[in-house]
């Protein structure tokens, strides 16, 4: 990656990265960073559905080795953990990070360093997981990280539940998006995250950041460079819409999509609340999903061992 030069590179050295800080922080003025558009005043430390005021909340950072291939490279991807989230599903499975917030406050110095320091570790990228509800704190951190040295590509690593206009402030920041695309239904959006909207919204979050990086770009070693990277994670009983998630993906984005079907779901958190939930999927389940990819016309897969937990109550 000598030869790469990260998109927020030039948007830094052009005077415009500082500009998209301070629009990003008169959002939180009166919150609507996300599509749930609380309306508080986080700059006061007043919270919303993300239970999160000025400061970020890091639950942890570390180079992670059990992301997608084009990410982890020799020495892991380096993840930066966000807890609390804005989309909340029941079953998550970092549900004591998502949903009872576990981890402490950085402030930008502070998560500028950690930036620097997985860089430092050898991390390829800096994988910022959960990040919707924090744009304007990370952006104000990489102000500092770039200052310091700072010269691998940004991964923003999100649910999918994310805004088009806050999406576009981040344009010539991030080189690789990595969004979920959860559920086609609205219906299950809604029992399972509160958010009858989740599908609609994601599939316009999908375009933007298409839009912005293009299909997912690697360098000589397998290493992403630039690019969108889906992630779809199967659910028992067909919930997630596998089928018109991968035909909208070879449609509406690209049939050179770069996704990654998922096969670990197990109930977590208040997954069993949902009858079809309280189980894994089977194996069958999840070649079917791959059947269904390949009939809609994805075929760029994540390649990665697949692990089934047939055991369940």
């Amino acid at each position: 990656m000598a030869s790469f030069k990260p998109a927020y590179i030039e948007t830094y050295n052009r005077g415009r990265l500082k500009e998209k800080i301070t629009r990003a922080y008169e959002i939180l003025k009166a919150c609507t960073l996300c599509p749930r558009a609380c309306g508080v005043d986080r700059l006061s430390d007043e919270k919303g559905i993300c239970q999160t005021g000025e400061h970020a909340i890091v639950s942890s950072y570390s180079p992670h080795f059990g992301e997608e291939s084009p990410l982890v490279g020799n020495n892991g991807s380096g993840t930066i953990f966000f807890s609390r989230c804005n989309l909340l599903c029941i079953f998550c499975q970092n549900y004591d990070i998502s949903h009872e917030g576990e981890g402490v406050p950085f402030s930008s110095e502070e998560l500028a360093k950690a930036m620097l320091s997985l860089q430092d570790r050898g991390c390829p990228n800096i994988n910022f997981v959960t990040p919707s509800h924090v744009v304007p704190q990370i952006l104000a951190a990489l102000d500092y990280a770039i200052e310091e040295g700072l010269r691998i590509p940004l991964v923003y690593n999100t649910s999918g539940y994310d805004k088009s206009e806050t999406l576009a402030i981040l344009d010539g920041v991030f080189d690789i998006y990595m969004p979920d695309f959860k559920f086609w239904n609205p219906k299950v959006a809604e029992e399972l995250c509160d958010a009858t909207d989740y599908p609609e919204v994601a599939r316009e979050a999908l375009k933007e950041m298409h839009r912005q990086v293009g299909d997912l770009v690697m360098d000589e070693h397998g290493i992403a460079q630039k690019g969108l990277l889906i992630r779809h994670l199967v659910l028992p009983e067909e919930l997630a819409g596998t089928r018109q998630v991968m035909r909208f993906l070879a449609r509406e984005i690209s049939p050179n999509s770069y996704v990654n079907i998922m096969a670990q779901y197990r109930p977590c958190g208040r997954a069993s609340e949902i009858a079809a939930l309280k189980r894994p999927i089977t194996e069958e389940e999840y070649q079917e999903a791959i059947h269904m990819a390949h009939k809609e016309g994805i075929t760029r897969l994540d390649e990665r061992k697949r692990v089934f937990m047939f055991q369940w109550m």
